[in-house]
Formats: structure tokens, C-alpha cells, sequence
């Protein structure tokens, strides 16, 4: 019960790495808030969990948009007294050649991977001040690091997310506010479906380019992802795990 009476949120947690998220935490003791930008689905994921016995609300929300962000934050006090974990895990892509790249994919991206990152780890900040510290864990992704075509908007938000990791830890430590990020490589998730149909590729490509020659579970993402939470990582801010199956360690073909 490494999280027991924690309250915690988790965006874009109604399916895929979001889902196991909430589910693990749950599992450690967490009060868990489901969020999609769906009512529909952040009901029923939260149903799943509620069925467990475990204290679960869904709340939807458009993290590009500051005062629903506002308002979830509000509602999850409200209701539970307190926030100590948020989880930045709302993300969506937009694969393309660059040149061809539409502004209204790109503002997309944009939005909701890196100005929502920003409007849910400030609004969070702000009721962990209150309570004496707290954790936020960006979901980034090996984007973030290196690249690859046709993910101009996607990469860009990634990079863009391991600085703004590091400027909050930096400038949030005398709170007792934590931010780290955690870095995914290919997850067999449904968002891993949607981009394998404009991308270019399929599971046996990344089998081979990965050394430990498998996809990645939720699971295994989840779990690093609840260490960070935890007090077991009290000392760890302004850092990235990297959870790829050795992908950025090698540098062949």
C-alpha cells in the first residue's frame, strides 16, 4: 500500500497506459481521479475500477483548455480534500511528413501534449503547496530524445516536455513538489495501433530494432511510473526513466 489515502489523478486514463496507471494505483491505496476528454469513457473506466471496491471518480476534461483543468482540480478537492499525484498522461499524435503538416494537426498536438502538461502540473502545484509537496510524472516518450519522420508536432512536444520536467523540479523543490518524467518506447497500446496505420511500420520492425525484442506492457510502464509517486523516491527530481527495452542504447539497424 505504497500510496495508501494518496489522492491521485490521472489524465487521459480511460484506456492504455492511463488505465493501468489508475489501476495500479488504486491497487497501492490511491483515491483515483479517471480523466478523458469523454464523460462516456471516464465513466466507464472508472466503473471497472468501482466494481474492485476501490474509491475512483471520473471527471472529463480538455487539458489544452486552463479552466476545465481549472475546475478538475477543484472538483477532485472537493471531493477527496486534497491532491498529491498527478500523472500528465493526456497525449495525442499526428504522423506526416512535415511539409505537409496542417495547422490545425500541429495546434493539436501542441495543445494538448505540451500546453496541457503545462496547465495540469501548474493548477496541481498550486493545492500541493498547500498540503506541503506532492508528485507530478510527465508521460514523455524516446521522441523526446531522438527522432524519426513525420513526427514533427509529436517530437517537438516531447522534447519540449523533458525541459519543462526540469524547470518545474527545479523551481518547485522548496515546495516539496517532485516532477519527473518517465519515457516509453513502442507500448502495445491502442494509440500504437492508430500510429502503426500512418506510420509506416509493424510489430515485427519494432521486435527486431528493439534489443529485448518485444513490445512493452502497460504494466511495465505503470510500474516506474508508481515508484516515482511513491516515497521510495523521495530524492528523485528533474529526471527522466526511460522505460524502451534498450531502444536509445543501441545504435544499429
Amino acid at each position: 500500500m505504497r500510496l495508501k489515502d494518496k489522492v491521485c489523478i490521472v489524465t487521459g486514463s480511460s484506456m492504455g497506459i492511463g488505465e493501468t496507471v489508475a489501476e495500479r494505483f488504486a491497487e497501492e491505496g490511491a483515491k483515483i481521479v479517471i480523466n478523458s476528454r469523454s464523460q462516456d469513457r471516464a465513466d466507464i473506466a472508472a466503473a471497472k475500477l468501482k466494481e474492485k471496491g476501490y474509491d475512483v471518480i471520473a471527471i472529463a476534461c480538455d487539458m489544452s483548455n486552463k479552466k476545465e483543468v481549472e475546475s478538475m482540480m477543484k472538483k477532485t478537492v472537493e471531493k477527496f480534500g486534497k491532491l498529491d499525484i498527478l500523472v500528465n498522461n493526456a497525449g495525442v499524435n499526428r504522423i506526416a511528413p512535415s511539409i505537409e503538416l496542417s495547422e490545425e494537426d500541429w495546434r493539436a498536438v501542441i495543445d494538448t501534449n505540451l500546453t496541457g502538461v503545462f496547465f495540469g502540473a501548474q493548477e496541481a502545484a498550486k493545492f500541493m503547496e498547500k498540503n506541503g509537496g506532492g508528485s507530478i510524472i510527465n508521460i514523455t516518450s524516446i521522441w523526446g530524445s531522438v527522432v524519426v519522420p513525420m513526427r514533427a508536432a509529436y517530437s517537438s512536444t516531447k522534447h519540449g516536455m523533458n525541459g519543462l520536467t526540469k524547470v518545474l523540479a527545479v523551481e518547485w523543490a522548496e515546495k516539496g513538489i517532485r516532477v519527473n518524467g518517465v519515457a516509453p518506447a513502442f507500448i502495445k497500446t491502442p494509440l500504437d495501433e492508430q500510429d502503426q496505420d500512418s506510420g509506416g511500420y509493424g510489430d515485427e520492425d519494432i521486435m527486431r530494432r528493439t534489443p529485448l525484442k518485444r513490445f512493452g506492457t502497460t504494466k511495465e510502464v505503470a510500474d516506474v511510473i508508481l515508484f516515482l509517486a511513491s516515497d521510495e523516491a523521495s530524492y528523485v527530481t528533474g529526471t527522466t526513466y526511460t522505460v524502451d527495452g534498450g531502444w536509445l542504447a543501441y545504435g544499429g539497424w
